[in-house]
This record gives C-alpha cells, structure tokens and sequence, in this order.
C-alpha cells in the first residue's frame, strides 16, 4: 500500500459555540437529529451510525500503524457547542415536534425535554405550490423571493448574535420540493439574482434559503433531491463568498444498499437486467412524495445511481440494457419505519440468469440523524480549512452527489470512504494511503 506524505493544512480553531440552523426543524429527521444530539452530549446515549463520533482512523505505516479515534485527532467542533436553531412552517417547539413525529419514544425525549422545549422555529420562507401536500402556518411574508432572501439573512444574523456563536452551518432537512430543472436562469449569479428580484417561479424557497445561507458566509448542506444549491449560480456565490457548500440527497437506506451492491456486480463482472425499488413509508415525508411533482425529484436523485457506478458505455454486453425502476408510497401506518424492497435482475456465466431480492426495514429518520450530525461537523470542518465550493470529498453522505457539469460524481461507497478518510489525513498532515498494492 502505498503512503504520499502531506503538509498538513492550517486549520482555523474550533473553539467557540457552532449554530446549527436547520430548515425543517420541526421534521422527524430534524427533530431525531437534535434529540440524540443532545441526550449523547449529556451521556444518556450512544452516536450510533455516526462516523465522526465512533469510527477510528488509520495512520501511519509499518510498526508505527495506529488507529485513533477521528474525533480524537480531527480537529472538529465538540458536541458541547452546537447550539441548535432554525426554521419550520409549524410554530410548536422541538420538543414537541418530536412527539409528533413519533420516531422516538418518551424516554429519549424527557432526558432532553427542557432543551428541546427552548428550541422555537423562526417562521419559514416557504411557498404551497412547491411542497403541494403541506399547508404552512408559521411561514414569512415578502413581496419578492429577494425580500424573503434578505429576511432568511436577517434570521441568521440575529440567531448568531443572539446565541454568541462564532460559526454557523445551515442543513436543508425539510420536505422535498417539486421537480425543478436547472435552466438559463440558474447558470449565472446575475441571472439568479434577476429571477429572485422578479419572483421567478424557477426560485424554489430551499434557493433562498441557500442564497442567505452562502451570502452569511455560513456553509450550505442539501439534504434533500432538489436543485437548490447544486447549479452554476450557487457555486459562483459560493466561490465568491469562500463558502463550502455540499449535498445532495441524505443517502440512508435503499439508495446506501444500492451504492453497495451495485460496486460489487460491477467488481465481478456480473451483468444486470433489471432493478426494481419500491418503498412505503408513512411519516411527513412520505406524504409529501406522494406528490407526482415531488416524486419527480427523488426519482431523478434515486435513479442516478446504477448507471454512473456501472458505467454502460463501457460494459454494454452487461450493463447496456437495464430495466431500472423506482417507486415511493405513502402508507400512513408504517409511519417513519420505511420498508425498502428490491429486486434485482443479474445474470452470470453464459448468460444464465439469477436473482438478489433485498428487504430493508429501516427507520428514515434513525439513519439520517447521524449523517446530520457528521455533516455539520464535517461541513465547518471544511470551512475551517479554507475549502470553499462543492465539498465532494463528502459525496459518502448522499444519493446524489454534487459535482461540476464537466465530471462524474463517485457513487460507490467505498471509494467515497477512502476519500473522504483520505481527505482528514490530509487535513492533520498525515500520510494519504493510495490503496493500489
């Protein structure tokens, strides 16, 4: 295995309190992501799923190989101070909202009740006609999506301010918005800041709220398939403001499983005929894709997958003729237990063909909550060291990773690992491994 040695990069100092502003804070991923937060800061749980708090790293070659802990030798922000805000178009508290949500039972939550109840959203920029099945009503008033763009700026100020906070990180964990295609009006920041100015509807909310974020100087992270921060625009805002942005897409069970298998047809040369995915899911989420229009966007999230790890062009005799289906239904009993079921179509030597049939019962929000929880830390960690624009080496996270029109984003799991482990040695001036024997 070979070792390139680095410099190691000058990294801005962690100490201070970090504001984690967080759109959709009234969601079940949002509102698990802050409830174990808290109740493992205060010693009452484990950071289960997150790599940031539990995972180790490796460093070093021959006798001196040792394997510390990342939150140990990764110069990251210390759970002690997060300091936790944000927006939500329902008016009841955290707390609250997680019972709502009912994801997490009575014990999780009254360890952490008091601190959960402090935690109120500031209205929502928000807007029907994107997010059909709900109907806000905590939500700002403005005259143009600049108006609104300005108010989200003011938010982040006075929270900042009001809060102490030295940094701050805004996460998009809210609903899914309809399909909007990236045109014109997204390949320039003048273009973008035109259509804001003349309340475009090619402006989604999340744009505004990307915009404030960035302009803040605070790092953006899309969580959820839409286009929001993942165009020209934003990166030339980004660019502008030194701004470390990442999404999209927070990559939990069916699409993770997919981002596992598919590598390992592909290492063994296995063809595939078809991959059908469905899913039903009962939570707010669920709701809001049973909207054909919100559906749109995570079927284009969800279906990126297969085609940019096998790589057709390449392998038409085993890849050049898939059948690739994805569903998504809203069952309300199921709640926040998503059942992710798959199967899938392969054939091997001489074409005879077989088959792999996958049944995840997850719980959505139990695996989102930790990638939340990394990606704030990870995300200010980026801004510390001074990277600014698409955070790719945090492509791990997401279904759909961004990337520059001109590239191909990685999908597969592990080689998203090895980046981004090999991105931290870089960071504390250890040696990268190669990973070619």
């Amino acid at each position: 295995m070979i070792l390139l040695e680095m410099e190691k990069i000058n990294v801005k100092s962690a100490e201070g309190k970090l504001g984690v502003l967080v759109v959709g804070i009234g969601g079940a991923v949002s509102s698990t992501f802050i409830v174990g937060t808290l109740a493992v800061r205060k010693g009452l749980a484990q950071p289960i799923g997150s790599i940031t708090q539990l995972s180790t790293l490796k460093l070093g070659k021959g006798n001196d190989v040792r394997e510390p802990m990342i939150k140990d030798v990764v110069p990251l922000a210390k759970l002690d101070d997060l300091v936790f805000g944000g927006w939500d178009i329902f008016e009841e508290n955290v707390y609250l909202a997680a019972k709502h949500a009912e994801v997490l039972e009575d014990k999780d939550l009254n360890g952490v009740k008091e601190e959960l109840e402090a935690i109120k959203p500031m209205k929502a920029a928000f807007d029907n006609n994107y997010v059909t099945r709900l109907h806000g009503t905590w939500v700002k008033d403005a005259a143009t999506k600049w108006d609104m763009v300005e108010q989200l700026r003011q938010d982040i100020r006075d929270f900042k301010a009001n809060n102490n906070c030295d940094r701050v990180v805004v996460i998009w964990a809210a609903s899914t918005e309809v399909y909007v295609p990236m045109t014109e009006t997204h390949m320039t920041l003048s273009s973008l800041e035109k259509a804001m100015k003349e309340n475009s509807l090619e402006i989604a909310p999340s744009m505004c709220y990307a915009y404030a974020a960035i302009a803040e100087g605070a790092p953006f992270i899309n969580g959820a398939p839409a286009l929001t921060v993942d165009m020209p625009a934003m990166w030339e805002l980004a660019d502008k403001h030194q701004v470390a942005i990442c999404g999209k897409d927070f990559k939990t069970g069916q699409t993770m499983m997919k981002t596992v298998l598919a590598p390992a047809l592909k290492t063994r040369m296995l063809g595939l005929s078809g991959w059908f995915s469905t899913n039903i899911l009962g939570n707010r989420d669920g709701e809001v894709l049973d909207d054909p229009a919100s559906f749109k966007t995570k079927e284009v999230s969800k279906l990126s997958v297969i085609d940019t790890i096998l790589e057709p062009k390449k392998h038409p005799e085993l890849y050049g003729d898939i059948y690739h289906k994805v569903r998504i239904n809203y069952y309300p009993p199921r709640k926040d237990n998503k059942e992710g079921w798959d199967n899938i179509d392969i054939f091997g030597w001489l074409g005879y063909p077989m088959q792999i049939k996958v049944d995840f019962l997850c719980r959505d929000s139990i695996l989102a909550a930790p990638l939340c929880l990394d990606l704030v830390l990870l995300t200010d960690l980026s801004q510390r060291c001074g990277f600014s624009g698409i955070q790719t080496w945090l492509s791990f996270y997401f279904k759909s990773p961004m990337h520059e029109l001109d590239k191909q984003p990685e999908h597969d799991l592990f080689a998203q690992d090895a980046k981004m482990r090999n991105t931290l040695r870089m960071i504390i001036g250890e040696e990268v491994y190669d990973y070619m024997d």
